[in-house]
């Protein structure tokens, strides 16, 4: 099995196998047309300790074919937002529940990287995890809980509220 260095953007070196990196649509496409090397594989953008995470959980993941394929189509409406929530959480392991259960900034480092490096499952959790974090919560507490500052002057937040008046509580 070939072997691959990767480069994180703070210099650090990573050596991964072929099938770790097979799960990174982004490094697979690199791969498929630059070929086999042996010189890192810049990797930018993503420090080394959040694609020292992502690694890690390539690794927990690496017996599943089935993350080393391309990206499906994304599907079409008549796919209910509930059967691809459902589809989701039938995928994740305790292991993927407390790969999770990090500070807000390692969370968002991690979206970042799984969507640079192309990776749906990660990206799919880690998204899971963001929404089940706003979940029930108000406009105020999301903004509090994600430090979103309110650039809306008090007239324009009330002509948004009565215009998406349909989807309060």
């Amino acid at each position: 099995m070939n072997v691959y260095k990767l480069a994180a953007a703070d210099g650090s070196i990573f050596t991964v196998e072929q099938d770790i990196v097979e799960q990174s649509g982004t490094l697979r496409n690199f791969l498929s047309t630059s070929g086999p090397t042996e010189t890192p594989i810049p990797v930018p953008n993503i420090s080394g300790p959040i694609l020292s995470r992502v690694i890690e959980y390539c690794q927990h993941h690496r017996d599943d074919p089935s993350r080393r394929k391309p990206r499906e189509a994304i599907p079409d409406e008549s796919d209910s937002s509930d059967a691809a929530i459902a589809r989701a959480i039938a995928q994740m392991d305790d292991y993927d529940m407390e790969f999770c259960k990090v500070d807000q900034g390692t969370l968002f480092d991690l979206i970042l990287a799984a969507n640079f490096l192309d990776i749906q499952p990660l990206m799919d959790l880690v998204g899971f995890t963001v929404a089940n974090k706003m979940k029930g919560k108000s406009v105020e507490e999301i903004r509090s809980t994600f430090n979103v500052k309110n650039d809306f002057t008090p007239e324009e937040e009330q002509a948004v509220r009565q215009n998406n008046s349909w989807c309060e509580n």
